[in-house]
């Protein structure tokens, strides 16, 4: 079964366009998990322009599910996971600048450095996931890397998809099916949403987990945030 790890950036970035703590993003992530949300996502970036260093702390304590914290490792980043130890961490080469991902990881020029981040997490009981794109050949070296899965980025799917082209999920279906011969667990997310979540499902032989943020957020404007979550475990089961 697909689990539903919800990204809470934007009730972080929410809560600071007042300075406050309205809406509390403890009592968010609480309520997502009694929604019956499968994980906890979130993305701190060194500007901490949504999720702070300190709520990752917090969230520690109140997360019962799968606890999933993505982010370039850089020094402050993996001192942050290694402090929390979630139960997964995920891979993401973001630049500091970066509004959002956009793009997954050269896991050929990059394979010495993700081999030593890896193993210092899993050395710690973490288990780990790189964001990756659909290249075989990337796949081939992030099997190398001793990652426990990969996250495909899922955005240029998303974006063919929205214009009707739904042949933009084969490259997916077969990194899938690559992954599983190399041992590696399948997580995605990026721009999955209600629209394109169950056909995304439907075609990923053995997809493990979601992480849906931005798409989950807008929709619960419109729908609710509990309805929502619940919309998106019917169409993952």
């Amino acid at each position: 079964m697909t689990k539903l790890s919800v990204n809470i950036n934007k009730i972080a970035t929410l809560r600071n366009s007042r300075g406050a703590n309205v809406p509390d993003l403890l009592k968010v992530a609480s309520d997502i998990e009694n929604f019956g949300a499968e994980g906890i996502t979130i993305h701190p970036r060194p500007d901490e322009r949504h999720i702070r260093y300190q709520d990752a702390r917090d969230l520690k304590k109140v997360v019962t599910t799968e606890y999933n914290i993505e982010g370039n490792p850089i020094k402050s980043f993996m001192d942050l996971v290694l402090e929390v130890k979630p139960t997964q961490v995920t891979l993401v080469p973001d630049a500091v600048d970066a509004i959002t991902s956009n793009a997954g990881w050269d896991t050929i020029t990059h394979q010495s450095f993700l081999q030593e981040v890896i193993k210092e997490f899993n050395q710690n009981g973490i288990r780990t996931s790189i964001f990756i794109d659909t290249n075989t050949k990337l796949m081939e070296a992030a099997a190398k890397t001793g990652a426990d899965r990969i996250e495909l980025y899922t955005e240029d799917f998303a974006t063919q998809f929205d214009l009707g082209n739904k042949e933009a999920i084969k490259p997916y279906t077969e990194a899938a099916i690559l992954a599983n011969k190399l041992g590696l667990g399948i997580n995605a997310g990026h721009d999955l949403s209600l629209d394109n979540i169950q056909f995304f499902k439907d075609n990923i032989p053995n997809l493990d987990e979601v992480s849906i943020g931005h798409a989950l957020i807008a929709e619960s404007l419109y729908l609710g945030l509990e309805n929502v979550v619940n919309m998106y475990l019917h169409r993952l089961k």
